[in-house]
């Protein structure tokens, strides 16, 4: 290399490369422990450093002695002082001076250590506030001692000053809860055990909770969970519900109808899950509760005397219809209704192979359907429900549900020919000539609008207002011909309508409300002691009194939250014994 031209970057790499296969030679590993010898003999190092005459590092004189035998013969150059830094590039380094390479390299290894050394500044989500509040965001302007003190007053007023059931009404207006809230806050501290609460074991509750929930879903969840949990099991809404049951002054007349108290509890369980639990998993989390329109609900039972006002999840005429109709299908009274039974659903409207579809387990809880090919009444509210409005995102996923026969989150051509094959023979049967598959599945495309060509996803069915009408043209063969006679615009302004109208549901449960009282009107003369209001439902309770009464479809409730719920999880075999 000529005196004074650096090195280049390639060079580097090569120079660095050829000290390495240098430094892997036997000859240079057994220089180097002759070197480590020297070096450990008394005064070795300090001798060959007062030859030098002048300044260097300390090793620098015996790397000179340590060279390979292979260069010490006659005629032999002896290395410059300059090529004892690099062995091998002593050859071409002609340059006078310091040597420039070495120090560089060392140098250069310096700046990198300590820049790695350095402190690493703040990351920049350190300064981000938080914004995810699983328990609801907390409120600084709430001052828990003032809301203590309130509550010890309140408890100031009773015996002892211990609470009971009665007293909790007075208790959840002092805590600033709704009113219904009272049996979820009796139980929560520990009242069921003992039948009262002390003062002391509330406020200690009712401080804890403060700390750890800041809002009302989280607060209502807290109180109703098992111990150890962080979500709803159906279960776990008895207490708060037969609380309801007990208190409700729309729900008076059923005080002296003890066995019905477990079929509402039940019903409005299922109606809650089937409107709040929008995971499908079973248990209701703060989240989806927080989402909901529940605890709106919860808090105008206070309010609203009349319970059939309140048809989102209480109404008693709501649970009237959906009962009577499970009873008219359950031919054998044993609670239980198998594919036959639940075939007669509106004059044997839905095709055989929905049926199968349903009892397949693709919609239902537990292990007796596969076992014995029945569903409980828990199961029937989510069908009954999901058939008589096809408009809801619950009942959207449940047909979506039961038509997609791979379970591959899509409806293909083939599943939608399979359903629509006994639709064609079932108006054959009719006299009715049917459309070709065809020509139905171009309407149904052209109706739904898929993003995909060719498959139907859960997606497309939400944004579509009509799902109802491409549901009912494959498996409801009445809904099928009613929507045919009606023209598809009168269909879709009905769809387009806002505002405080009836759903499908409401209007199917009002209408066969009416239908129910007539018959009994017809049936039986109303008695003049009973108010009119209520004498048709008092009557079909007596008629069917007597035949639940051999078989109770709960046990009956002896106090509060005493009402065993059929299990629903996938692990249970059996009913509980009645």
């Amino acid at each position: 290399m000529p005196p004074g031209k650096v090195l280049q970057p390639v060079l580097k790499m090569k120079v660095d490369e050829l000290f390495l296969c240098w430094l892997s030679e036997s000859s240079t590993q057994a220089m180097l422990q002759d070197c480590l010898q020297r070096i450990k003999m008394p005064g070795g190092p300090e001798g060959v450093a007062g030859d030098a005459g002048q300044p260097g590092p300390p090793f620098a004189a015996p790397a000179l002695a340590c060279r390979p035998r292979g260069l010490d013969g006659p005629g032999a150059p002896s290395p410059s002082p300059a090529s004892t830094a690099l062995p091998l590039g002593a050859a071409s380094s002609a340059r006078s001076g310091p040597p420039v390479r070495g120090p560089r390299r060392s140098a250069g290894t310096r700046v990198v250590q300590t820049r790695r050394e350095e402190p690493l500044p703040p990351a920049a989500s350190l300064s981000i506030p938080t914004f995810y509040f699983p328990r609801g965001r907390p409120q600084d302007a709430v001052n828990v001692d003032a809301v203590i003190a309130k509550i010890e007053r309140t408890f100031a007023q009773f015996p002892h000053e211990r609470a009971t059931m009665g007293d909790m009404g007075r208790v959840a207006k002092a805590c600033g809860c709704p009113l219904y809230w009272k049996g979820p806050l009796f139980c929560g501290a520990g009242g069921e055990r003992t039948g009262s609460v002390s003062v002391h074991k509330f406020v200690a509750m009712w401080r804890k909770m403060l700390q750890s929930c800041h809002d009302d879903a989280a607060k209502f969840v807290h109180l109703l969970v098992s111990p150890g949990g962080n979500s709803l099991a159906q279960e776990d809404f008895i207490p708060f519900l037969q609380d309801v049951v007990n208190t409700h002054p729309g729900l008076a007349f059923l005080k002296e109808a003890s066995e019905f108290h477990s079929r509402y509890i039940t019903t409005v369980i299922q109606r809650i899950f089937y409107t709040v639990n929008r995971s499908w998993s079973g248990r209701i989390t703060c989240t989806e509760l927080r989402r909901s329109t529940f605890l709106q609900n919860v808090a105008l039972l206070e309010d609203e005397a009349d319970i059939n006002q309140l048809t989102e999840f209480f109404s008693y005429e709501h649970f009237y219809v959906i009962y009577c109709k499970f009873w008219e299908l359950d031919t054998d009274h044993d609670l239980l209704i198998d594919a036959q039974d639940l075939a007669q659903h509106s004059d044997h409207a839905i095709s055989t192979k929905m049926i199968e579809r349903i009892f397949s387990g693709a919609v239902t809880r537990g292990r007796k359907v596969q076992k014995e090919g029945k569903i409980s009444y828990a199961d029937f509210v989510w069908f009954l429900i999901s058939e008589e409005d096809k408009k809801t995102p619950t009942s959207i996923e449940y047909w979506f549900r039961c038509m997609d026969l791979d379970g591959d989150g899509v409806l293909s051509m083939y599943e939608l020919e399979y359903f629509y094959e006994e639709q064609c023979r079932r108006l054959d049967s009719m006299a009715i000539e049917a459309l070709p598959f065809e020509d139905c599945l171009c309407q149904m495309l052209d109706l739904v609008k898929p993003q995909s060509e060719g498959r139907i996803t859960l997606h497309d069915l939400k944004k579509c207002k009509l799902a109802s009408v491409f549901f009912d043209t494959f498996f409801n063969i009445e809904k099928y011909l009613d929507h045919e006679q009606r023209e598809q615009v009168s269909v879709f302004r009905e769809s387009e309508s806002e505002g405080p109208e009836m759903s499908d549901w409401e209007r199917y449960a009002a209408e066969e409300y009416d239908i129910l009282v007539a018959e009994e009107a017809v049936g039986e003369p109303w008695d003049d002691e009973y108010e009119a209001e209520l004498s048709p439902v008092d009557q079909k309770l007596g008629a069917l009194r007597s035949p639940l009464a051999q078989r109770p479809f709960f046990e009956v409730p002896t106090g509060l939250g005493a009402v065993e719920l059929y299990e629903y999880e996938c692990g249970d075999d059996d009913l509980p014994p009645s």
